[in-house]
């Protein structure tokens, strides 16, 4: 039993109203939910139907891979982006929770997979970042190696995220870029 919510949000150009990006979250809430029976995804979204969210893994090696530590102190440093949340400081909170301890911010999973494509595949250029889509699968504890393996395909980066303490995949997605980068 869960519940799905979708959000969707336009940061518009103060002066020229010029749309500058477009934010999708979905939320998956635990233990929420069965309020009507099972049903086909719905989206508000207008371009749901044009998106390919689809990150099955080639079969052939990655492209490249990416190994980084985060830090012990690493979700404590993270709330300086202003997410308090704390099932990521305080050890009773991620208890009831169902963790062994308090877990890294999702966000912050994210930006180290993100930060590995742009080094192994964009030769550290952000810029050359389209857009990009993740799934968190699992949660990540501060302190744990992230290792994150990338697909080239055309100008799609498909990458998943492992925790090497657990060998669990944490987070998978993929990262569309604007242009291939020459020496690819």
């Amino acid at each position: 039993k869960a519940a799905v919510i979708e959000i969707e949000t336009t940061s518009y150009d103060k002066e020229s109203g010029e749309a500058l990006c477009k934010n999708r979250s979905t939320l998956y809430l635990r233990g929420a939910g069965g309020f009507s029976k099972s049903s086909s995804m719905y989206t508000y979204s207008r371009s749901a139907a044009k998106l390919n969210f689809s990150t099955r893994f080639p079969e052939t090696p990655p492209f490249a891979i990416h190994e980084e530590s985060t830090q012990s102190s690493q979700a404590l440093l993270y709330r300086l982006s202003g997410d308090y949340n704390p099932l990521h400081s305080d050890p009773v909170v991620a208890n009831i929770a169902g963790f062994s301890r308090p877990i890294l911010h999702g966000l912050c999973t994210l930006g180290f997979a993100i930060r590995a494509v742009i080094k192994c595949c964009c030769h550290g250029e952000p810029n050359m970042v389209k857009s990009l889509m993740g799934r968190f699968l699992l949660h990540v504890y501060p302190g744990e190696t992230l290792i994150t393996e990338m697909w080239l395909e055309q100008e799609r980066v498909v990458y998943r995220t492992m925790v090497k303490e657990r060998s669990q995949a944490v987070l998978s997605g993929f990262v569309v870029l604007n242009r291939l980068p020459s020496a690819m």
